[in-house]
Formats: C-alpha cells, structure tokens, sequence
C-alpha cells in the first residue's frame, strides 16, 4: 500500500502527465475553430472598412462558444496522451506490480475533471451568455454596414443617400476626380445638378460625413412646383457634405431582447415555468371550451339536442334543417377553437423545450469532461501509444459520436419528440457505460487494442521500410 505522501506524490505525478497535453490540444483545437469561423464569415467582414479593434472584438466575443466546445474535447485528449505515454514507457505495468490499480490511477485525474468541469459550468451560465448577447449584437451592427464608398469612371455610383455621382476619370496616385457630375436628391421639390471639372472626396474625420471638394463647376438649381424657376452658380471653390451614415460603422449599446443562448440558466428556468403556467392555463381553456360548445344544453333554440326528437311531426323541415345548421355550427366554432388553443399549447411547450434544451446542455458539457476521463485512461493504458496523432484519432471517434448525439438530441427535444433531458444528457450517459466497460475490461486486463491491422492498408515496399527505420 502507498502512503499518503507517496499517494500524493504519485498523484502530481499523473496530473503533470496531463497539463502540457491539454493545454496542447486546447490551444490545437482553438486554432481550428477560429479558422473554420473565420473562413465562414470572412465574407461578411470583408470589404466592410472596419476597425481592427472591432475585428479583434469580434473574435473574443466569440472564443466564448469554442472554449465551451474545445475543454471536454482536450481533456479526452490529454488523457490519452498521458496514459498512453506512462503505457508506452511501462509506467502503468510498474505501478500495477507496485500494488496501485487503474482506478487509484485515475483518482486524481477523475477529481480534477470535476473541479475542471465546475468551473467550465460557471463559465458557461455566467460568461457565455454576455459573451453571444454582445457578439449577436456586434455582428448585426457589422451586418447593416455597407462597404466603403467605391467609384467607377462613367458609371453613376447612388451609394450616398440622395445623390448620384458621375466621374470621367480617376486619378489612382492622388485620389483627383476629373469632370465630375453631382445629382443632389435631398430635397424633394427642387433637383440639384453640380457639375465641376476637378474634385475630391474623402470621409471626415469622425466618418459620419462624405466630403466633395470641387473646382471650377457650376449649379444648376430647378423646382418641381416651379417649372420656370431655373438658377445657374458658377463657382472656383465649392465643397458638399453628404451624410455618410451607411459606410461608418455604429455599435449598439448592449441591452435589448435575449435568446435562449444568451441567458443563464436562473432566468431561462424562471421563462420556462412562466411558459409552462401559461400552456397549462391553455390547457384548461381546451377542456373549458370544449365543455362549452360540446356538453351545453343550448345548442339549439329548441333545447338540448338529447332532449329534442327530430323526427317529431311538429318539426318541420325548415326547422329540423336550421336545428341541425345551429348544431353544426357550434361544433365547428369548438372544433376551431380547439385546434387554436392546441397549436398554442403546442408552441409554449417548444419555447419551454428550447430553454430546456440550453439548461440541460450547460449542464451535460461540463459532465462531459468527467466522461472522457472514463475513456480516456482505459484506452491509452490499451493502445500504450502517446503520440498526439493517435490520441486525436480515438477522440476523432468519440467527439463524432458524442456531437452527432447532441445535435440530433437537442432537434429531437426542440420538435417534443424526446424530452430535453434525454436529449442532452444521452451523449453522457452511452459514453459513460462504454467508459466504465472499457475501465473494468482494462482491469481484467481481458481486451487489448492495437492497430496492426493497419500494416495490411500499407504498401510492402513501404512497410519495409518503416520497419528499418523503427529497428534503427
């Protein structure tokens, strides 16, 4: 038995194993999400003339969603790595021998996944939120900016609000405009033309106004409510301010309504019994109205229909047929009813599901990480490689798993077809048995994984080689 320092010892020892690996592959899987983000919405930013601080935001904003993302997958990645490498080296056989078993192996492990895991919780019901609410918002800002003003020699270009522009031709070196064509439009009841053989235009220094200096040029002014009223200005020296709102970028101060992903579970859990009070008042409305257009005793101005005989002489035709008019009537004024009261019901509960969902799923990610501890120890002591090419294959396999299940999870609970809970916590609770199965066969030390059927998929000349070079 070892003793406590030793146990201690021992323990630091395993965790050691773990930091450089995660850390590794956390900064690894960072990268790769950040360049998969922005390869999808580089067209969006580019051409946009925005600052590089707001870029910079934009992607910090952002790194929130990947962190969530990225820990459980680099933990199930450092595991590997860690125990592949004290599995490669013969650690595990000598601590084996020396009386520890794999389960006082993965102690520390298993404890610092939980403390890993809280803390990713508190990140991501505290952090995460802010983090999608100012990016959703940053990135709408982005999204309403129109690019830089652009201009092409005999084309007109209407970027600006109210005025059409004409340039012969362009000076690249000095930015000058040659033989230069204004249409003003801002006032509705009299057209503007400005006309000047030399001109330049440039953004103000807060990029709120497109500033056009001009020389030698005229202007022409005419009125729609005057037809003969006609004014002609000839000028060296004349410059216009035109309003550049559309090509400088405007941030929105933060406020404003939230989505489920932009709020933390205290509030969604208070929406969802709100929502939940609201389908059950809806409920009651069902049972009310069908009571009401169903089981009444005035469905005719003859009575209830169990009490009126239709077939009695006294009832002509005419009222027999009014009878049975009235009646049809009013089931299908409940039928109506019934059915806008159920799609209501229906649609409360998808909103409830929707939270749900996002509760649940802060919840299972950081669960997660314990999860992958279960894994991860197992198969490096099996595979006792610890390269990080091997370890990023395996966990290719389980990330694969795991997010197909989470994503098909949280449709099915979204459309009510599963409950939100199996929909986020079955990831979890699959790779959680395969875990402890893959623990206690390591344990019983009755299955062994390696890949040497991969020899087969490799060519003799250069398995020959291969085999040269591990021998030199």
């Amino acid at each position: 038995m070892l003793s406590y320092i030793d146990a201690m010892i021992l323990s630091l020892y395993i965790l050691r194993n773990h930091i450089i690996p995660f850390v590794f592959s956390a900064i690894t899987l960072m990268c790769i999400f950040l360049l998969q983000f922005l390869m999808k919405f580089a067209d969006r930013l580019v051409g946009k003339g925005l600052d590089t601080w707001i870029i910079i935001k934009l992607i910090t904003f952002n790194l929130a969603w990947m962190v969530v993302l990225v820990i459980p997958m680099a933990v199930l990645v450092a595991t590997l790595m860690a125990f592949g490498n004290m599995s490669q080296n013969n650690e595990v056989t000598i601590m084996k021998s020396a009386g520890t078993s794999l389960y006082r192996l993965m102690l520390a492990p298993f404890f610092a996944s939980i403390i890993v895991g809280y803390l990713l919780f508190v990140f991501n019901d505290d952090v995460l939120p802010d983090a999608n609410h100012a990016a959703k918002l940053l990135m709408e800002d982005i999204s309403r900016q129109k690019p830089t003003l652009t201009l092409e020699p005999g084309v007109f270009s209407q970027e600006v609000n109210n005025y059409a522009i004409l340039t012969k031709s362009i000076n690249k070196n000095n930015g000058m405009l040659k033989d230069v064509v204004i249409y003003n439009y801002s006032d509705p009841t009299r057209l503007d033309i400005v006309t000047a053989r030399e001109g330049r235009l440039y953004f103000s220094k807060d990029q709120t106004k497109l500033i056009m200096d001009l020389w030698n040029g005229e202007i022409h002014e005419s009125s729609y409510t005057q037809p003969d009223m006609y004014r002609k200005l000839i000028f060296e020296k004349h410059r216009i301010a035109m309003n550049a709102d559309q090509f400088s970028f405007q941030q929105s101060a933060p406020g404003g309504p939230r989505g489920d992903r932009e709020l933390g579970t205290k509030a969604m859990l208070i929406i969802a019994d709100s929502l939940n009070e609201i389908r059950e008042a809806s409920a009651a409305s069902i049972k009310k109205e069908t009571y009401k257009y169903l089981l009444a005793d005035s469905l005719s101005p003859f009575g209830s229909i169990p009490q009126v005989k239709l077939n009695r002489p006294y009832l002509t035709n005419q009222q027999s047929s009014l009878i049975y008019a009235r009646a049809l009537e009013k089931i299908q004024t409940a039928e109506n009813i019934i059915i806008a009261n159920f799609r209501t019901e229906e649609s409360y509960q998808d909103q409830v599901n929707s939270y749900m969902v996002e509760v649940h799923k802060k919840f299972a990610l950081p669960v997660a990480c314990v999860v992958f501890i279960l894994i991860g120890a197992p198969l490096g002591v099996m595979v006792r490689k610890g390269g990080f090419g091997v370890a990023a294959s395996i966990s290719l396999f389980f990330f694969v798993v795991y997010w197909a299940f989470l994503i098909i999870g949280e449709k099915f609970a979204d459309r009510n077809i599963i409950t939100p809970f199996w929909g986020m916590w079955s990831a979890n609770i699959l790779l959680g048995i395969v875990g402890i199965l893959l623990t206690t066969k390591t344990i019983q030390e009755t299955f062994i994984l390696n890949f040497n059927f991969l020899k087969k998929l490799i060519p003799k000349q250069w398995r020959t080689v291969t085999e040269e070079i591990t021998e030199v």
